[in-house]
């Protein structure tokens, strides 16, 4: 019983100890001199100017120094407002050397920072001159070191904790644009040593995709400064949509909306990271308003299921071999090329286009003029500018489809037009082909042909339009953006053909049909005898 009593008693005492101590706190730490020695070793650390508008010392929950107001400076080429700003840091206190009178610093937690990401026209970050090798040969003790009585350099924490943290990014393009992102609940955890090792999860905005980091290492040892030092991690990314992504990327007059998952492994460095990994968006489906369509002018493409293979991400850069999906059957393969550091541009390599029904873009999606349907076969490339789709088309290919009919009004119109004008001239062919043939949907084996595409004009020399009735070939440029067209086209028929120059717009194109050529296609022994039994009426 009594060496229970004399237990309880130590015990006692030592908690009195224990409570004189963290009473006793505030008087051990020389909050002056510890303001002065955070700021110099972070700024030195840094390659930053590092303040704070004041310190004290709490000792609930825990002992620690709290510093209010931190601010780490910009680099001035990118601005003067600071690069990390927070209202409250947290720099834990060692309890076991505070019963000795010592002060040792412990873990740091930055609450709630705002921290500016910044990249400038010719693709370089604000980070790049974040830390030099110099100043990380000399840390002061390393972590953990001790302010002995107020004196003594203080040490860097050896764990750095961000709670709800905010990355703000933007990067200046060319001509003054602006793209922005946001980079929410940011927690993140890193730890010193030879290796940083951190790891955390975030939210990016728009788009809301959560982003999660593992096995993250940061070698900075050898590096000049933080932007050149290796970096390595795993990260997943998940999100429901991305349409608010891509709007911002690429501009609200096309929403493109579907959820993504992905996997990358990260390297590369801080300043120039790169990325390799796969990313699935479920069923992507693209939505614009078409002035061109009867109500609903606001029209929607749902593909199959999108993915990137062996996507690769490298100086604002990403690459995939192959990218697959599909529509209403048919299948499309491409290799992906999308560059984002003066606007957004795409390029389609190798794109292979096998089976898909055409109609399910040129009628549903685009209500256009020269609609056709059927099954579209087509091998080629493209590249063209998101911000201007249709000015900035490149490329070439080979394509082909049907069976199938001309739906296009526009399409039925203009054939029809050229017959008619040819058959004001030759009997023959009105006879043969009917105007009347082009008032509804007209069916045809196929559609072949070559394109080049450079700066929006779709130049082809070997259209070829092929049915029971009637074979068109068709050479000449056109202009998706203004619908202007400098064709030469020939209509054959069972017993001759028109060749008719049809220019203007595509949605009043001007046609001038060449007489010689219906004349050469006229059977003159036919003509002589109808001649003369016409004279023979008159006698």
């Amino acid at each position: 019983m009594r060496a229970l009593w004399w237990t309880v008693g130590v015990l006692v005492v030592l908690g009195v100890v224990a409570i004189a101590a963290l009473v006793a706190v505030p008087f051990v730490v020389d909050t002056p001199r510890v303001q002065t020695l955070i700021a110099s070793s972070a700024s030195q650390a840094l390659g930053r100017p590092v303040k704070f508008a004041s310190v004290s010392v709490v000792v609930f929950p825990r002992p620690a120094v709290e510093l209010h107001g931190l601010e780490v400076g910009e680099d001035p080429q990118f601005g003067t407002a600071p690069f990390l700003r927070l209202e409250t840091g947290r720099l834990a206190l060692r309890v076991r050397p505070l019963l000795g009178g010592r002060v040792e610093f412990g873990d740091l937690t930055l609450e709630r920072p705002v921290i500016a990401l910044i990249q400038n026209p010719d693709g370089q970050l604000n980070v790049a001159s974040l830390g030099t090798a110099e100043s990380r040969a000399r840390p002061g003790r390393g972590a953990g070191g001790a302010v002995g009585g107020g004196a003594g350099a203080a040490g860097l924490a050896a764990r750095v904790t961000i709670e709800k943290g905010a990355v703000t990014y933007v990067a200046r393009g060319g001509g003054g644009a602006l793209t922005r992102y946001r980079v929410e609940d940011l927690d993140l955890t890193l730890t010193a040593g030879p290796t940083l090792l951190f790891e955390g999860d975030a939210r990016v905005k728009p788009g809301d995709l959560a982003v999660k980091i593992a096995e993250g290492r940061l070698v900075a040892n050898d590096a000049r400064s933080l932007a050149e030092a290796p970096v390595s991690a795993r990260v997943t990314v998940d999100g429901k949509d991305i349409a608010e992504l891509v709007a911002a990327a690429a501009g609200p007059a096309t929403s493109v909306s579907a959820p993504i998952r992905g996997t990358l492994t990260l390297g590369g460095t801080l300043g120039a990271p790169k990325a390799v990994g796969t990313m699935d968006f479920g069923s992507p489906r693209i939505t614009q308003v078409v002035e061109a369509c009867p109500e609903p002018k606001r029209r929607t493409l749902a593909l199959g299921a999108l993915r990137l293979s062996g996507a690769a991400w490298d100086d604002s850069r990403l690459r995939s071999r192959p990218v697959t999906a599909s529509l209403g059957g048919g299948t499309i393969a491409t290799r992906l090329t999308a560059t984002f550091d003066r606007g957004v541009r795409v390029e389609l390599g190798d794109l292979t286009i096998r089976a898909l029904p055409v109609e399910k873009v040129l009628v549903d999606f685009l209500c256009f003029g020269y609609a056709v349907s059927g099954p579209l076969d087509l091998t080629g490339a493209l590249a063209f500018g998101a911000a201007d789709l249709w000015n900035t088309l490149s490329g070439t290919g080979r394509l082909r489809i049907g069976p199938g009919r001309v739906v296009g009004a526009q399409a039925l119109a203009l054939i029809g037009g050229v017959v008619s004008v040819g058959g004001a001239i030759s009997s023959l062919l009105r006879a043969d082909v009917p105007p009347s043939l082009f008032a509804s949907p007209l069916e045809f084996d196929s559609i072949t042909g070559t394109y080049q595409i450079a700066r929006g004009i779709v130049t082809t020399r070997d259209l070829r339009y092929t049915s029971r009735v009637i074979k068109v070939a068709v050479a000449g440029e056109y202009r998706p953006a203004s619908g202007r067209m400098n064709l030469d086209m020939v209509v054959s028929h069972g017993r001759g053909e028109v060749t008719a120059s049809v220019t203007g717009t595509a949605a009043s194109p001007s046609i001038r049909v060449d007489p010689s050529a219906i004349v050469r296609t006229i059977d003159r022994k036919k003509v002589e005898g109808e001649l003369k039994d016409l004279l023979k009426r008159f006698r």
